[in-house]
């Protein structure tokens, strides 16, 4: 382990404030300015330590974000599927006894980036040992991400969307007040990972976030984009800020999640002025 590495294992170990000023600080070389912040990623850390409103309290549960977009989805003006959940509980065993589809997924209620293929019926001592360790809440916990501890510690299985071994491209449109600002999309998720950041219009943005490699600026938008756009700003009005996640299926549009925290608040934008530019259009609530 480089020493870099075992300061940024002691900083998780903090308390909550101290923990996210030396991590921020191993990421971006400088500490964020939480009492006044000004960019995108010191608001995160800033809602991540401060911002206990019950509006954001179950926007870390996968379930609960599956109702909440049921529960609007009639008053919508688009239409917007939920991937349907085929099981939920903390035993895997359980699922021996489920009529699952040929292709399914199983992931954490209460976690971020953990999934499973699945494929038939499921052989549990490898998902046994597959998912051991998944019902810790990690986000919660070590990046005292607030709202993922009052997720439920479930593991959810679902169907598969698209084609079995070629994933849907991922559409995560950053909704401020009901207005997206942008969208950051990945394709081939998990094999070949590259993303790409676009204005509401397409507009490419020559924009890295992470480690992660840029997709062609040439790829096209899907033909129900402008309907993904509406969708994500319907599901973003009653929010300051929040993350819409989307995918594009055939010419059916299907919800992913919402998320409160992205990248923690950690993973710096490259150029900065990016940061500057999404944090510019966050007012944040007077608490």
């Amino acid at each position: 382990m480089k020493p870099g590495d075992a300061l940024l294992v002691l900083a998780y170990k903090l308390p909550s404030n101290l923990s996210r000023r030396a991590v921020f600080f191993y990421h971006h070389r400088r500490f964020p300015r939480v009492k006044a912040p000004v960019t995108f990623t010191e608001k995160v850390n800033w809602r991540i330590l401060k911002d206990r409103r019950e509006i954001l309290a179950w926007t870390c549960d996968k379930l609960a974000m599956k109702d909440y977009v049921g529960n609007i989805q009639d008053a919508m003006t688009h239409d917007v599927r939920i991937p349907r959940t085929l099981w939920s509980g903390t035993d895997v065993t359980e699922l021996e006894n489920i009529n699952l589809p040929e292709h399914w997924v199983l992931k954490p209620n209460h976690r971020s980036g953990l999934v499973f293929f699945g494929h038939g019926q499921p052989d549990v001592p490898v998902l046994r040992e597959m998912a051991q360790g998944w019902l810790r809440p990690v986000e919660g916990v070590d990046l005292h991400e607030w709202a993922y501890l009052k997720a439920r510690p479930l593991l959810l299985a679902e169907e598969l969307l698209g084609v079995p071994g070629s994933p849907p491209s991922d559409y995560k449109f950053f909704v401020f007040a009901g207005k997206v600002a942008a969208v950051e999309v990945h394709a081939d998720r998990h094999s070949d990972h590259r993303v790409r950041y676009y204005l509401p219009d397409w507009t490419s943005l020559e924009v890295t976030y992470g480690s992660v490699q840029l997709s062609p600026a040439e790829a096209p938008p899907p033909g129900n984009f402008a309907e993904m756009v509406a969708i994500a700003s319907e599901l973003g009005r009653s929010f300051d800020f929040i993350r819409v996640d989307l995918y594009s299926v055939g010419d059916e549009v299907f919800f992913g999640e919402l998320t409160p925290y992205p990248g923690s608040g950690f993973s710096p934008f490259i150029p900065n002025s990016f940061d500057d530019e999404l944090g510019a259009k966050w007012e944040l609530p007077v608490l």
